[in-house]
Formats: C-alpha cells, structure tokens, sequence
C-alpha cells in the first residue's frame, strides 16, 4: 500500500463527478456538469436549502452546463426527482427555486460553448444581477478535464470587474504526486491558497472542498474539544484507550463498480474523510478558529503519523448475502473480472507525539455493510485498581450520520438492594434535544461560506 493511499487529503468517488459545472450570478454560479449525479442528489438540494432559509444573496442566478442534451423541462424534471418536498409549503418553495435555475448544453473543450454561456451570463447579469460581476464556478469533474474546464473559463468566463470564485470537487487527483501536478497547472489560472473552510474571500481564489468538514458534528468537534473544560484534562494517552473512526455503507457499488474499482474504499473514504476526522480529534488547540490557524493544527498532528505498516492494515472486499438477494461485487458487471479492489479497510494509525504515543487511532470504512453509520469512538483506560472488576471501559461517541448524537457510556449502580452495575449513557440526540431546529446539509454549510 503506497502511503500516499492514506495520507493524501484528495480522492476519487465513481460517478458521482459525471459532469458537473455550476455557474451562480450575483452571485452567479455555474454548475459546470449539472446533469451528473453530484449536481441532482447534493448541489441543487444544497443550493435549494440555501434558497428556502433565505441564505443566497438576491440577484443570484444559477446556471448549468453540461454535455448532455437536455431542455429546460428535461432539466427541472431530473432535480425534481430528487428533491425532498416534504409539504406543499416546500413543494411551492422549490417551485420558484427553479425559476433561478437555467441549464446550457456544451463541450468542455470548445471556446465557442464556453462564449455561448458567456453571453448568457452577461445578459442575466444585465436583467436581474444588480450591476454585480461576482461569478462562482462549481466544478465537480472528472481530474482529467479539470485543466481543460479551468482553461476555458478563464479565458472565456472569467470576470473583469467582479469577483471570481471556483469550487474544486473532489476527485482532485489519483494520488499525492498527481493532485500537486493538477495544482501547479491551476496555479497560473488562480490564485490558490491551501485552505479549509470557512475562509475569507479573495479575488481569483480558488476553493478546494471536502464536504464532511460541513457536516454539523464534524464542525461540533471543535466545540466539544475545545469548549468543555473537563474534556481537556483527559484528552491524552494517560486517559485514552483508542479511538475508532468508522465509515459504514449498506449499498455496494450499485452498477458503479467499474469507476470505483479504479481506486478503491481508502481513496475514495479514508484518506480523505476518515483522516479529516481524525486530524480533528488529535490536534492541538488552534490559536483561532480562522481556516489558516485550524489547518496548521491539523497539518502539524498528520505530520506525526509515521507510514502505515501492512500488519495494521486489513483489507476485504464484499461477496454475495447469504440469502443470494443482494450481489457481491464481482457480480457487479462493470467490475472487472477477479478484480481484488478493497471495498472494505481497517487501518491503525499512531501518532507519534507527547498527546498520543501508543493510543491507536482505527480507521474502518466499507461498503455493503451490515448499516449505515459513521461516528467517532473514544473508549477510555480502565479505572486503575476498580473494585467492580466487570465494569466495562468509559467511551465517548459522536455520531456524524445518521441521526446525530453525542452520547457518554458509563457505568452507573443497578437500582436495588445489591451493588451490581449497568451501563447507562448520557445521551444529547439532536433531533429529540433541538427538535425544530433543522440541521443544514455538509453541502449546503460549505457552499454557504464560499457565497460569504
């Protein structure tokens, strides 16, 4: 297993990144392959959530672009198939959200598409962009046009008098090595600045997101670090036993396996989401919550793991159920035949520092899955000389998804005459503690500070 495998912050999820570019007019955004999966499933719903709570600046305009060959109706009928309209209120909402929502078919390698959604830009900015220039260009692509799309907005798209933003969906390269080489090639297109969100603005600037630093309690883990006093004495090795990190999926690759099995379960989830997580639990107090000061923190830890030894590694791919009602994943047809790519890994990561030395941190992501889950485990020492010998170790668990929780295990006197134990957990879920409170989309909170 090549290092870069788990220490790149950059993957590759299938087909997802079909096409995506997204344009938003002032703000005016692009998607740029809005008829992919990405740009029906989580940009459009992100950018309508945006919409309904009032969060997208007026004037904005979203328009996109892609090859396929779609009308306006065909347009609007493939975001609604995946729009959650859960009341005729909603149902209303999304309906004057399409009115701001346009879409042009074109090549991503013809000056002459690009000048054609030019034109359209600068004519709604004409009519509804209140003398603002400000254009957004989300790009969810494929990394082996990135550089050509890059080209041709620049050239072709770029505006002189307003601000320029663009968004870089991952995938942004196969590896470490092939991420730099896409990076220098933006370079002298963008201005780009190695950052993690939120962040303020510049002229030309170019964003590089992941969308589970947006999820509400990825973004609470700072919080629960940093902002609890009593956490910060025990958040050691004297203290901690390990911590776990687990990315669970119930669906396999669904059809999709030929993509995904260009890359693999560790570039498409460890090495980017799993170590972001990590990288937030491990770190240093930032010496503020700036993006800069934030990723310093992060950077410094991942500095201290050493390569990944193979004895820590453990690897598995998905077969057919037991049942024979659902595939294994060389039954997929898109897969090639006796194709050995992991769709399941575990890996121990230690961190070689003062906080850390000899907690291991295990990082297990896979698909085909006996659920759907993803949380953070901190299971504590053993109470030292405890005089209830069966009492089981303390644990902290965060769950980012689904139904968010944040919940302590800890061990608690069984009512009645005896002294036996039980565990009993101190249990903050959100939807039963902030019950209308409607927690944002990762999506919909990442877009939301690059409109700022």
């Amino acid at each position: 297993m090549d290092k870069t495998q788990l220490t790149g912050l950059t993957t590759i999820i299938g087909n997802l990144y079909k096409e995506l570019i997204l344009l938003l007019l002032c703000l005016l955004t692009p998607v740029l392959g809005a008829s992919g999966d990405l740009a029906k499933k989580k940009t459009y719903p992100a950018l309508f959530g945006l919409y309904r709570n009032g969060y997208l600046p007026e004037g904005t305009v979203i328009i996109g672009y892609a090859r396929s060959i779609l009308s306006l109706q065909e347009f609007h009928n493939r975001l609604l198939e995946y729009a959650k309209l859960p009341t005729d209120q909603i149902k209303g909402q999304f309906t004057e959200f399409l009115k701001l929502c346009t879409y042009i078919s074109g090549q991503y390698d013809k000056d002459e598409d690009y000048q054609r959604l030019n034109k359209a830009v600068e004519e709604v900015e004409m009519t509804v962009g209140n003398g603002n220039k400000n254009r957004v260009f989300y790009m969810a692509l494929p990394p082996s046009v990135f550089i050509p799309v890059a080209h041709g907005i620049k050239k072709n798209l770029y505006s002189t008098k307003g601000i320029n933003r663009l968004i870089v969906e991952k995938p942004f390269g196969m590896d470490l090595e092939s991420s730099r080489e896409l990076g220098r090639a933006l370079a002298p297109l963008w201005k780009e600045e190695e950052v993690c969100l939120p962040f303020v603005p510049e002229k030309g600037i170019t964003y590089r997101i992941d969308h589970y630093l947006g999820k509400e309690m990825v973004k609470n883990l700072l919080i629960i670090r940093f902002a609890n006093v009593f956490f910060g004495a025990i958040w050691n090795r004297q203290s901690i036993a390990n911590v776990q990190i687990t990315f669970k999926e119930k669906i396999g690759t669904e059809g999709r396996g030929g993509y995904f099995d260009e890359f693999g379960i560790i570039r498409d989830v460890m090495q980017n989401h799993l170590l972001q997580i990590l990288s937030i639990v491990a770190m240093e107090r930032p010496i503020s919550l700036t993006s800069e000061d934030v990723r310093d923190e992060k950077v410094r830890v991942l500095r201290c793991i050493p390569p990944v030894k193979m004895d820590d590694v453990i690897l598995g791919q998905y077969t057919k159920s037991e049942d024979g009602t659902k595939p294994g994943y060389l039954d997929d047809k898109t897969v090639p035949p006796g194709s050995n790519c992991p769709t399941f890994a575990a890996a121990t990561l230690w961190i070689n520092n003062e906080r850390w030395e000899g907690v291991p941190f295990i990082l297990k992501c896979g698909k085909a899955l006996n659920e759907q889950k993803t949380e953070i485990r901190v299971q504590f020492q053993n109470v030292p000389g405890n005089v209830f010998k069966d009492a089981p170790r303390n644990e902290l668990v965060i769950r980012v998804q689904p139904n968010e929780a944040v919940y302590m295990k800890m061990t608690n006197k069984l009512p009645g005459l005896s002294m036996d134990t039980v565990i009993s957990e101190l249990d903050l879920t959100y939807h039963r503690r902030f019950s209308e409170l409607k927690i944002p989309d990762a999506y919909e909170a990442l877009i939301l500070d690059v409109l700022k």
